[in-house]
């Protein structure tokens, strides 16, 4: 999974002038910042109240994703950027507000997979009826509740428009933050393979898309467990995915059009391709050890073909010259060997594509 810091939303859902919600959620974001900063999490305050939403006035049904309106547009990206939500929320009338329920109507896919907690107030209940209701809506959204809450009873907690202090309230805070970083996590795989770009991957479960310097990190971890067996077969060290640091991993996930195969939030493996002209070259071939065997470097392979431009005529790479199973992949797909020079110790291969063009 990728090491993105996750994004999460604090919902003001109150719109009613005067409302208790600001001062709530003010104090929800002084109690949480710091836990957040340690987390790797990045709090957004969001209001409702400034989003100006009309009842719902999408003629498309949310599930098919055609917004007409600017404003479901601009809120479809706020929520399509977070990676969970913390909704403050009073109760009116033994439930949640009709904004915060006209504000989960608008959208569809943008909510799925994202878990949400609750910081509720209201008098006789402290408003945990408001958060009954929600969750049987924000579940049939693909939204995942969280068992955390926190719920303030007005009266026991504010003077004089104040909230009094109190330790164990910012504690509550605190490990509802917690639960919410980690599904957030947890649920990564599961909003990435959804996401448009990714596709299907080989076994059951995967899926494949494009990896970004935000990936690095896993990169940096699935080359080093990769190449090992390489150097050994060619009695050299001289690798360079065994030497480049996280930061230079990240610099040339920049530029390269890489694919990575993913499985529960484990990176399987890899392959990049970067077009030149009429070639297109194609490197870091990689499967985790425990899965060779398997066609996964096959299958990678020739989605790394399908990603050249049209402009390229013919696939170019170089391996190992003792990597003999690389090397009886790489002709059993079309690769024959090349003149072009590679590293020292390296062969060159190169596969014509004027055929498929």
């Amino acid at each position: 999974m990728s090491t993105k810091p996750l994004r999460v939303l604090v919902l003001t859902c109150s719109t009613r002038p005067g409302a208790l919600g600001p001062v709530v959620a003010r104090w929800l974001l002084d109690a949480i910042t710091p836990r957040a900063a340690e987390l790797g999490a990045e709090l957004v305050p969001v209001a409702l109240a400034d989003l100006d939403l009309p009842l719902l006035d999408e003629e498309e049904h949310p599930s098919a994703g055609v917004y007409q309106h600017e404003h479901t547009r601009r809120w479809s990206a706020v929520v399509d950027a977070a990676d969970g939500f913390i909704a403050v929320t009073p109760e009116y009338n033994y439930g949640m507000p009709a904004t915060l329920k006209n504000a989960l109507d608008y959208l569809g896919s943008e909510w799925a997979w994202k878990p949400i907690g609750f910081v509720s107030y209201g008098h006789t209940a402290a408003g945990t009826r408001s958060v009954q209701h929600a969750k049987q809506v924000v579940s049939t959204l693909c939204l995942v509740p969280l068992g955390a809450t926190v719920a303030m009873r007005i009266g026991d907690t504010v003077r004089d428009g104040r909230l009094c202090p109190d330790a164990a309230r910012d504690q509550q805070g605190v490990a509802l933050l917690d639960e919410l970083v980690r599904l957030a996590r947890s649920l990564r795989p599961m909003r990435e393979s959804g996401r448009p770009g990714a596709m299907a991957g080989p076994l059951p479960g995967s899926y494949v898309r494009r990896l970004t310097p935000d990936d690095a990190a896993q990169v940096t971890v699935l080359q080093r467990c990769s190449w090992v067996e390489e150097a050994l077969r060619n009695d050299t060290m001289a690798i360079p995915a065994l030497h480049e640091s996280v930061e230079e991993v990240a610099e040339w996930l920049a530029s390269w059009h890489t694919l990575g195969l993913w499985l529960d939030g484990r990176l399987l493996g890899m392959v990049r391709t970067q077009d030149d002209g009429p070639d297109c070259h194609l490197g870091r071939l990689a499967v985790v050890p425990d899965l060779r065997g398997h066609g996964l470097g096959r299958w990678l392979l020739r989605a790394a073909e399908a990603t050249a431009g049209r402009q390229a005529r013919r696939m170019v790479l170089f391996t190992g010259a003792k990597s003999l199973g690389n090397i009886d992949l790489y002709r059993s797909e079309g690769y024959q060997a090349a003149s072009a020079a590679g590293p020292e110790g390296t062969v060159t291969f190169a596969k014509d594509l004027s055929g498929t063009r």
